[in-house]
């Protein structure tokens, strides 16, 4: 996880930044960064905050921006459906976009197998602190950071580069380019709703890519030739 925890603390100290730049109280940003631990549902939720937008719009928000954690627990039953519901609750909670592709890279068989929880947990807990520490340190220092350092910019960098390296199969690429073209189509939408609209045709295009002849997993490139059998 090494490589990819210096993107993610500059995402995650655009966002403690942006909480308390936003309106939200530091002790409700902090709040927010421990319990809520999504990035792009904080992003996505603030300027809805900001402008008083009614609270279901708020809620409607976070819930579909996270809908793909839907996509992600039902590959990872696999692994964990034999688990105490406590644990698998635990589990859920440190669950991320980028232990989701590695842990898919690592355990191809989707089966329960020796190491699988140290393994989850070993690439959660550097994830969870290279977000929540440089997010603490953006909300305590939002005033003193200044505008110059580009911040937002580095973020928008961070999040560009953790989405490509979750592009690894047809389906992703499919998800990825359903979302963009949402997004521009709904860009007139108040209260930045086109967010919420280019997450939700990006979960409905994968579920139809993951349906029986979907062909969701197929990476792309050219495949090697099948043996006669």
């Amino acid at each position: 996880m090494a490589p990819m925890v210096p993107g993610l603390a500059a995402w995650g100290l655009v966002t403690g930044v942006a909480m308390v730049r936003s309106g939200l109280d530091p002790w409700l940003a902090l709040l927010m960064s421990l319990t809520v631990y999504a990035g792009s549902s904080q992003l996505a939720s603030l300027p809805l905050i900001a402008a008083g937008a009614p609270i279901w719009v708020v809620l409607l928000t976070g819930f579909v921006v996270n809908l793909r954690f839907v996509i992600y627990s039902a590959q990872w039953r696999f692994y964990f459906g034999h688990l105490p519901r406590w644990q698998r609750m635990s589990l859920g909670y440190f669950g991320a976009d980028i232990s989701y592709a590695m842990f898919m890279r690592r355990w191809t068989e989707p089966e329960p197998q020796p190491g699988q929880i140290a393994y989850f947990a070993g690439g959660a807990l550097p994830l969870w602190l290279g977000w929540q520490i440089p997010s603490i340190l953006g909300i305590v220092l939002a005033d003193g950071v200044p505008a110059q350092w580009g911040l937002g910019f580095a973020g928008t960098l961070a999040l560009i580069g953790l989405t490509c390296s979750l592009l690894v199969d047809r389906a992703t690429w499919v998800c990825a380019g359903v979302a963009a073209a949402a997004a521009v189509a709904a860009f007139a939408l108040p209260y930045k709703l086109h967010i919420v609209v280019a997450v939700a045709a990006a979960v409905a295009a994968g579920l139809m890519m993951e349906m029986p002849g979907g062909g969701g997993g197929r990476p792309i490139g050219p495949q090697p030739a099948r043996r006669p059998s």
